[in-house]
C-alpha cells in the first residue's frame, strides 16, 4: 500500500471524534461533500469500511476504531505541540453550555464578563450532550449540571439549585388564589427528574394518583407551565427571572435543594490556558454573588389580583 497522506487521516480523526461530517468538515475549512469524498477515498484505499452512516451522524465500525485507537493519540499530540504557537490560543476560549443555563443564567451576565476582559473571544457551544474533551479538542470548558463527576476532568462547584412549584398567574386566578395548606386539586405536572416524590417526602405531601401531562424536557415543561396548564417544580435557575417579571407565581415558601449542582468542567489541558483561567474566575465571582442574594432573596408567593 502507498503511504495515505496525512490530510486523510488527519479528516478521518476529526469525524470519529465529533460523529458529524458537517462538525468536522467545518474545522477542516472543507465542504460536506469534499469531506465525506476524502473519507470514501480512504476506506478504498484501505479496504476496510471504517464508519457506519445513519440520518443522526455516523458511528465507527470495528475497522474505524481499531484504526482511531492507533492513530488518534498521535494527532492529540500534534494538536498539543501546535497549540504554543496559535496566536488567538490565550484569549479564545470555547465554552460548552446547556441552553437553558445559556438563556436564563449565562448570557444576561456575559457583558459584565466582556467589559473587565474585552481581550477574549468568546464561542458559546450550546448541547444537552456532556462534553467529550477528548473527542471535542476544540472545547475548552463546560457549564454542567450534575452531581459533580465527570471521568477525566476537573469540576469546580459553582452554585446550587432548588426547587420550587410554580404555576401561572392566570392558573392561580382560576384556581381561585393561592393554596392555604397543600396542593390538593390543583393540577400537576409530571417532570423529567421525578421530583414530585422528593417533595412529597420532605414536606409530606401525599403524592397525586395522576398527572395531568408528563414531560420528558425540562423547557417544554416551563412552556406549558407558562401556558396555565398546571403546576411543576421549577429549576429556581431556569425560573427565576420569569417569576421576577411576574410571569410565574410561586405557591408556598418552602423550597428544596436538590442533589444536583452547577458546576465548572474542564480537562487538564485547559489548566494552563490563560483566557479560560480569566473565565473560571468571573464565573466563580459572578457564582458568589448570585447564590449570596438567592439566600437574602428567595422568591415568595404573591396573590394575583
Amino acid at each position: 500500500m502507498s503511504r495515505l497522506p496525512l490530510g486523510l487521516l488527519q479528516g478521518f480523526v476529526l469525524v470519529a471524534r465529533t460523529g458529524k461530517l458537517s462538525r468536522a468538515a467545518e474545522q477542516l475549512n472543507l465542504t460536506v461533500s469534499a469531506l465525506s469524498h476524502q473519507i470514501r477515498n480512504l476506506e478504498e484505499r484501505l479496504g476496510r469500511t471504517l464508519f457506519d452512516r445513519g440520518p443522526r451522524g455516523v458511528t465507527l465500525t470495528a475497522d474505524g476504531a481499531h484504526l482511531l485507537e492507533a492513530i488518534g493519540h498521535h494527532f492529540e499530540g500534534i494538536e498539543h505541540a501546535l497549540g504554543r504557537f496559535e496566536g488567538r490560543h490565550h484569549d479564545a476560549v470555547t465554552l460548552s453550555v446547556l441552553p437553558s443555563v445559556a438563556s436564563s443564567w449565562l448570557v444576561p451576565r456575559l457583558p459584565r464578563l466582556v467589559g473587565k476582559h474585552p481581550e477574549l473571544e468568546l464561542s458559546l457551544h450550546s448541547s444537552v450532550s456532556v462534553v467529550d474533551f477528548d473527542r471535542e479538542p476544540n472545547v475548552d470548558v463546560a457549564f454542567r449540571y450534575g452531581l459533580g463527576s465527570w471521568p477525566r476532568t476537573k469540576a469546580e462547584r459553582l452554585f446550587d439549585e432548588y426547587i420550587v412549584p410554580i404555576a401561572s398567574p392566570s392558573l392561580v386566578r382560576r384556581m381561585g388564589g393561592l393554596p392555604t395548606t397543600s396542593l390538593d386539586g390543583w393540577p400537576l405536572l409530571g417532570d423529567p427528574s421525578g421530583r414530585w416524590n422528593d417533595w412529597a417526602e420532605a414536606f409530606g405531601m401525599p403524592l397525586p394518583s395522576r398527572y395531568v401531562a408528563r414531560f420528558d424536557n425540562t423547557e417544554h415543561l416551563q412552556r406549558a407551565v407558562l401556558e396555565g396548564l398546571g403546576v411543576a417544580l421549577g429549576r429556581l435557575v431556569m425560573a427565576r427571572s420569569l417569576i421576577e417579571c411576574g410571569a410565574l407565581t410561586v405557591l408556598c415558601k418552602e423550597r428544596l435543594r436538590v442533589a444536583e449542582a452547577y458546576y465548572l468542567v474542564y480537562p487538564k489541558r485547559s489548566e494552563a490556558h490563560a483566557g479560560v483561567t480569566r473565565v473560571r474566575d468571573w464565573l466563580l465571582e459572578e457564582a458568589r454573588e448570585y447564590e449570596a442574594g438567592l439566600v437574602d432573596t428567595v422568591p415568595v408567593p404573591v396573590e394575583v389580583d
